[in-house]
């Protein structure tokens, strides 16, 4: 017969083991996202991947509020963020310390996430947009390379929480390769 985990064992089983490193140093930006909800279901994604930071700018809410940690269940006390006004100087740091910012965004030279290779990236920053015009304008200059995630139905875009997740999920999936 088969037993649920509790949630004492689920958590000694996740605090016994360690992201890989290329996966702990991974920023993320969350530039001009709308929903409270988007924003606290990337902090837990974030937090169960191992996520080193999240860089929240522009008009994207910023925790404590209670709709972020609804959905994040507290997982923005565990992942460390910080709140930029200025992009310019957002995109600057990270440049200075070595990160490839990746642009999750449907651009006439993104490559389909399955294709991309981390193995020459030390460090990846991912750069995610507004839930309906994407990453802005000004941004797309500054990006070093832009991915998509396949899709095969009718819709062609992901909810920013999921897309995030499911690109932190295939960049695992490529460590492990």
């Amino acid at each position: 017969m088969v037993k649920k985990l509790t949630t004492q064992q689920i958590l000694d089983a996740n605090l016994s083991q360690e992201a890989p490193e290329k996966l702990k140093s991974v920023k993320i930006v969350l530039h001009n996202i709308r929903s409270l909800h988007n924003v606290g279901s990337v902090f837990r994604s974030s937090d169960a991947f191992g996520i080193s930071e999240i860089m929240l700018s522009g008009y994207t809410p910023i925790p404590p509020r209670s709709e972020i940690t609804k959905t994040a269940l507290g997982a923005e006390e565990f992942v460390p963020w910080t709140y930029w006004n200025d992009t310019t100087k957002l995109i600057g740091e990270l440049k200075e310390q070595g990160y490839t910012l990746v642009g999750l965004e449907q651009t006439d030279n993104s490559i389909p996430l399955t294709e991309l290779d981390i193995s020459e990236l030390q460090k990846i920053c991912l750069i995610m947009g507004n839930e309906i015009t994407g990453i802005d304008e000004d941004f797309l200059p500054h990006i070093d390379c832009f991915v998509n995630i396949p899709q095969f139905g009718q819709k062609h875009s992901l909810n920013v929480s999921v897309a995030t997740a499911v690109t932190l999920y295939a960049i695992l999936e490529k460590l492990s390769q």
